[in-house]
């Protein structure tokens, strides 16, 4: 059995306090390839630490049989200081109560980390060999963030998981939104080349963007790579990390069955990519449920105003532009027939993701139609929600 359980201190966020972030370690660092995976970075998002759970003796079962190949890093739980955050028996596991903001935001700029004097010295170091450059690139990543000095909590856990997934092959953020369909978020420069893993999980979108404008984890280890290769357009760049936020379905989407369904889903794909030497009679990856579209092209539908929301479609629904997605509904309205406002769609396409809340704050978000044609409203740079 190669795992190995690490336990990484951050610091106190007050005096007499202590909080850590286990990791679980299988094959050899350096032996081949490496995939890390994380939970509940967004410490409320619980449905991918239920797939851990579920993946980890999976591994167990093929390290002892001999079956694990190169490196796989498993994160349980991601943010231990979201999951302290349990407010009148309610976790607020998204926004740091600190004030520091969205936990999935802000990660390290590792270009900028790096500084300009080493990407001058690594520019004079890269030769035509892309394995090569990309062994000498994941040194200065790793190299700049040994040189951070965390000053709070918050830096000490950032410093800690960056560093774990500066230097993987394959990133994978297990999240999962309100009420929704299962889908992921990658770089086009990963597709077609991620349509396995969106195969073998049944995502019913994935969503493009070079960009999408929050410094989200897994942008932060996979957009270094396509600047780079701008950068220096004389040596060969790969897009080295593979990086992707999965949605796992809904925060309510939480069992045992799902857990194993996804769990199964996500060692497929590492049997696929061999971190787990497969069968014989190992079956290829199931049909696509859906093609790659733009980011841009996904229309976040927003209330005009305060009330309480009737949804007029369901999860999965085609919708034409100017359907009725949701009635929003004034109750202190005199006249309640009065009181009712349609909410219309401004694309085509189908229904990802639908608010759990039902009463809600004007300019809340409440759904997402993904389409497939670019949305004016959507050219501004930020493609996430907040």
């Amino acid at each position: 059995m190669t795992r190995r359980i690490e336990r990484i201190a951050l610091m106190g966020t007050a005096p007499g306090t202590h909080q850590e972030v286990m990791l679980h370690r299988f094959g050899t660092p350096g032996s081949g390839a490496k995939i890390y995976l994380q939970a509940s970075l967004h410490a409320d998002e619980t449905p991918g630490m239920m797939v851990l759970h579920h993946l980890i003796p999976m591994l167990d079962d093929a390290d002892r049989a001999g079956k694990l190949l190169g490196e796989i890093v498993v994160v349980p739980y991601a943010n231990p200081i979201g999951l302290g955050q349990i407010v009148n028996q309610i976790q607020l596991g998204r926004y740091a109560l600190n004030g520091e903001g969205n936990f999935n935001r802000n990660w390290p700029d590792l270009l900028a980390l790096a500084g300009e004097d080493a990407l001058n010295r690594l520019e004079a170091e890269l030769s035509d060999d892309a394995a090569g450059n990309t062994a000498k690139i994941r040194a200065v990543f790793r190299q700049a963030l040994k040189e951070q000095a965390p000053r709070d909590t918050m830096e000490s856990l950032r410093l800690a998981l960056a560093y774990e997934a500066s230097d993987a092959d394959f990133v994978l953020d297990l999240h999962c939104d309100d009420d929704s369909l299962l889908h992921i978020f990658l770089l086009p420069q990963h597709w077609p080349d991620a349509s396995d893993l969106v195969a073998e999980l049944g995502c019913r979108a994935a969503l493009m963007a070079e960009d999408s404008g929050g410094a989200s984890f897994d942008e932060a280890f996979s957009t270094p790579w396509v600047r780079l290769a701008k950068r220096f357009p004389n040596h060969p760049i790969d897009p080295a990390c593979l990086a992707v936020t999965l949605e796992l379905r809904g925060r309510a989407d939480v069992s045992d069955e799902l857990g194993k369904k996804d769990a199964t889903a996500l060692a497929n794909f590492m049997r696929h990519r061999g971190f787990i030497v497969a069968e014989s009679n190992s079956p290829g990856a199931p049909e696509l449920l859906c093609e790659a579209t733009d980011l841009a092209a996904t229309e976040v539908v927003r209330t005009p105003a305060t009330g309480l929301l009737s949804y007029a479609v369901e999860l999965g629904d085609q919708i034409k532009r100017g359907d009725i997605v949701a009635w929003l509904i004034d109750p202190t309205a005199e006249n309640p027939k009065e009181g009712r406002q349609a909410i219309l769609a401004g694309t085509n396409g189908h229904l990802l993701s639908r608010n759990s809340h039902k009463y809600v704050s004007a300019k809340d978000s409440i759904a997402k139609i993904v389409g497939t044609e670019p949305l004016e409203s959507r050219s501004g740079g930020y493609l996430l929600e907040d």
